[in-house]
């Protein structure tokens, strides 16, 4: 069982999927996704603004497929939180090998975007975590 940092407010709020639990705390803030890895939440409410940790995916080979699977998680984390693509305030991207696989990862990412509510947008090169990780996403949402 999780709980909040606060010793006066201890409210603790479990998701019906056994993955994901809600901490709320006294000052506003959800956080979701902290079973996912320890040092870390995937995802923190906080005065209607959704923000996402760097989502990556490992399973895939490509980074065609490690995009589409790491936006999938994007989608289920903004779902989770009460928000959707359409309301995306920043978005942050790195990539393994920006001269290889920019080309790959913007259409899988022009494909998956809101036409309508882009985002803000940085795209960098960038050794990620693990040798396998070709891409990473960070995303922050509103709720309204």
């Amino acid at each position: 069982m999780l709980r909040s940092f606060n010793p006066f407010v201890r409210r603790v709020v479990s998701t019906a999927s056994a993955r994901v639990q809600k901490t709320q705390f006294s000052s506003n803030i959800t956080r979701l996704g902290v079973d996912v890895l320890p040092p870390m939440s995937q995802a923190v409410v906080h005065n209607g603004i959704v923000y996402l940790s760097g989502q990556v995916d490992g399973t895939a080979e490509d980074v065609t497929g490690q995009t589409k699977n790491v936006l999938a998680k994007v989608d289920k984390y903004l779902q989770e939180a009460g928000t959707d693509k359409s309301k995306l305030l920043t978005s942050t991207i790195w990539v393994k090998d920006i001269e290889r696989d920019f080309g790959a990862m913007n259409e899988v990412w022009n494909s998956w975007i809101d036409p309508s509510n882009k985002p803000v947008r940085a795209t960098t090169e960038a050794s990620l975590a693990n040798p396998k990780l070709l891409v990473e996403v960070q995303v922050s949402a509103t709720l309204e």
